[in-house]
């Protein structure tokens, strides 16, 4: 069984995710609330994946948390945060987390994203992949007819607009896409705030390879086609 590490300050939120993960047949190796407990738990639980709340009531937070974890493990990790500020999901990406999921997040979300952690860590290894796919790099791949992704051999679920993003960063073929223009053509007319889109490039950043989408400060992003 799948074991996972919750590393979350406010108790009544662990025991909620922790009663969630139970229920979708995960073992809960432990429930941590900040850097030391983190880091003793990882030790000597030895987690498949690390559930890792960002703000922690701490000196350091989750981010500070997974950079000392992966100095001596590669165990993957999903970060969970109330918050999707510029500064902080730069740092984060900086990690190469599996996911950054928004609170409140739903349980399905959740389960895909932990079950393509633990695949990711533990298929090291390039299968055959068919080559009528576009090849995105770092073993990223994208169906163009069925509009689907895929990390090596295994589907990776997208929602309607992380898929409206990368259709249209695709077809920019490696061109910037300015932010202007990716909010008329993902929300049309509709009004959003000013993190929206940003924590939608971020959502789908964190499922592709980290460095696979270029943003450029205060002017737009762009992928990079690896064919």
């Amino acid at each position: 069984m799948n074991k996972v590490l919750i590393v979350e300050d406010e108790t009544i939120v662990a025991l909620e995710i922790k009663k969630v993960l139970e229920k979708l047949d995960f073992t809960v190796t432990d429930m941590a609330t900040g850097y030391d407990s983190a880091l003793k738990s990882v030790k000597d639980n030895k987690p498949d994946i690390i559930l890792m709340d960002i703000d922690l009531r701490d000196d350091k937070d989750g981010i500070d948390v997974a950079k000392q974890i992966q100095k001596t493990s590669n165990i993957p990790i999903i970060y969970t945060t109330a918050y999707s500020d510029e500064k902080t999901l730069n740092r984060a990406i900086e990690t190469n987390p599996v996911t950054y999921l928004i609170k409140p997040f739903k349980r399905d979300e959740l389960k895909s994203n932990i079950l393509l952690g633990i695949y990711k860590s533990k298929n090291p290894t390039v299968p055959q992949i068919d080559k009528s796919l576009m090849r995105l790099g770092h073993d990223y791949y994208f169906d163009k007819e069925n509009d689907k992704l895929y990390y090596k051999d295994m589907f990776i679920k997208l929602g309607l607009k992380e898929r409206q993003l990368l259709r249209i960063l695709i077809r920019a073929n490696g061109s910037i896409v300015t932010f202007e223009d990716l909010e008329y053509k993902i929300w049309h007319n509709h009004t959003i705030s000013a993190s929206t889109l940003r924590t939608l490039i971020y959502r789908l950043r964190s499922k592709l390879h980290y460095d696979l989408i270029e943003t450029v400060s205060n002017v737009g992003c762009r992928i990079t086609i690896n064919e």
